[in-house]
């Protein structure tokens, strides 16, 4: 009978270290470290011979101890100040992660998604931040006056954001040509004959909604239409607002022809506004939204809008802190994406 003390314990095959790598290829430690790390100062034949002896040995880099010499986490943040709520019912932030997620995929980096709602919130992310937690930060949804934003100013960890809080902006961002954006939307309407055209606005405390709304009073002015207070209503981009707007529009100025919706939800809430009034789409009143988001294709009718390339902004965006992460010292990049008119049955 064999006892179990008398077995042998199994024993597990040894992990691969640097050293046996830089055997296997025939170079030194610090050749295969600095290809680790991805660090300059290697041949590009010595580095294809490390790679390869990496491949054929399976060997992992050891995390922790490369935290302890790069002083990196291989981690970035994404931080939305939004509910849970308005983050699964906008779909323009499933297609940011989207963006920042595909940009990503190919690199070391993990990706974690935090919720900033409240003030102690704000206070618990000033924490981890100043702990130098992750090696960037991606940020959505700015607001001029949020904290978070002097946050990253002060404690200097590349950042880049989804949008500005103004031309002045000093962090890195990426946006879209909102004002543009605007007015291609009215002119349209202008040129579809409309005469009356109202907005419905985006929160004026985001450059987003301010540029829109700045958009739609030029292209008034182009096209050689008055401004009106009483076609003006201040929403904040969500269905609920589009449809209490839409209401109050139509209260002041039951005559108006066209509203330019500062987003899809928001023209989806006008929309059902203007049925409950009996009002027909586009005979009576034509809806132009902006986004392009999947909404827009199913509503009824389907929605003429302003497409902006959200997913594409959620690839410059990571790509644009990946440069910042690699090099902290340079420039940094302020990049305008283009918007185009989708013309569908609402206009």
């Amino acid at each position: 009978m064999t006892h179990a003390a008398d077995r042998s314990p199994e024993r597990r095959p040894a992990r691969p270290t640097l050293e046996a790598v830089a055997r296997h290829a025939g170079v030194g430690r610090g050749t295969v470290s600095r290809v680790v790390n991805g660090a300059p100062g290697v041949s590009d034949q010595a580095r294809a011979v490390v790679e390869q002896a990496i491949a054929e040995l399976g060997y992992v880099p050891n995390r922790a101890a490369r935290t302890l010499v790069t002083s990196r986490t291989d981690a970035i943040a994404l931080v939305i100040p939004e509910t849970e709520t308005r983050l699964a019912s906008e779909p323009f932030f499933a297609q940011i992660i989207r963006g920042v997620a595909s940009e990503l995929s190919e690199t070391d980096m993990q990706l974690l998604l935090i919720l900033v709602r409240t003030d102690q919130e704000r206070t618990r992310l000033a924490s981890y931040l100043s702990g130098h937690r992750v090696d960037g930060v991606l940020m959505v949804s700015v607001r001029t006056d949020d904290p978070v934003l002097d946050l990253l100013e002060r404690i200097g960890v590349p950042a880049v954001l989804g949008g500005r809080r103004s031309v002045l902006e000093p962090l890195s961002y990426v946006d879209c040509d909102n004002r543009g954006g605007a007015q291609t939307a009215v002119r349209h309407l202008a040129l579809r004959g409309c005469s009356r055209i109202a907005t419905i606005t985006g929160p004026l405390g985001m450059e987003a909604g301010r540029s829109r709304l700045l958009g739609y009073r030029q292209a008034l002015e182009e096209v050689g239409l008055p401004f009106s207070e009483e076609l003006v209503v201040h929403g904040d981009f969500t269905e609920e607002t589009g449809q209490r707007a839409m209401a109050e529009l139509l209260r002041q100025r039951p005559d108006l022809d066209g509203v330019f919706a500062a987003s899809d939800l928001t023209a989806v809430g006008a929309l059902r506004a203007l049925r409950a009034a009996g009002r027909s789409v586009p005979d009576d009143v034509a809806v132009v939204g902006f986004d392009d988001s999947s909404v827009a294709r199913h509503t009824d009718p389907p929605l003429t809008t302003v497409r902006q390339p959200t997913e594409e902004m959620g690839r410059m965006m990571a790509r644009l802190l990946l440069d910042e992460i690699a090099a902290p010292t340079r420039t940094h990049h302020r990049v305008e994406l283009a918007t185009e008119l989708v013309r569908r049955a609402s206009a």
